[in-house]
């Protein structure tokens, strides 16, 4: 089974052909150039393939983007404001490195050498980044910042936490 990986979301239809501005979380300015096909989930787990007839960037975190089947306002209009994601081989090719969203897949590690879990979901917030695990079956939100983050292990696809007392004891 494919594993994909939400970039972000359509945000709005632009012009009168059905094209669409596409905000995302990518790190980096791009065009997405190569990229075929983006996935909007239409139910739980359900993802639905479109393909993409041309992007051009917009600014660091935007894109501007056509998809076929989509030729007008109205009809682009129907899938804002849907999240949209990657394959894990897409995500992978266009995410950069020191994005905060590139610690998606990335498995968080506390102080006492306990493996949390992995980083299913990246929340950024103007002072921190939440990273989403499921610890113990349920969806834990763990905060990022100066203070908690010891280090990234990127070979090993690995992050280093110190947390504070009492965090997942709210969890569990």
């Amino acid at each position: 089974m494919n594993e994909y990986f939400k970039i972000g979301k359509l945000a709005a239809s632009f012009g009168l052909k059905g094209e669409l501005v596409l905000q995302h979380s990518l790190g980096k300015k791009t065009a997405l150039k190569g990229l075929e096909t983006i996935f909007l989930e239409e139910g739980k787990d359900n993802f639905m393939p479109y393909f993409i007839s041309a992007a051009s960037a917009k600014n660091d975190t935007e894109v501007y983007i056509k998809l076929e089947g989509i030729g007008s306002k109205e009809t682009a209009r129907k899938l804002t404001p849907k999240e949209v994601w990657l394959t894990e081989d897409d995500f992978k090719t266009f995410a950069a490195k020191s994005s905060p969203i590139a610690l998606l897949g990335f498995h968080l590690i506390n102080d006492d050498d306990e493996d949390l879990g992995e980083i299913i979901e990246v929340i950024e917030q103007p002072h921190q980044i939440l990273c989403a695990i499921l610890l113990d079956g349920k969806e834990a939100l763990i905060p990022i910042h100066q203070e908690s983050l010891d280090k990234i292990d990127q070979q090993n696809r690995k992050v280093f936490v110190t947390l504070p007392d009492g965090l997942l004891d709210i969890y569990r």
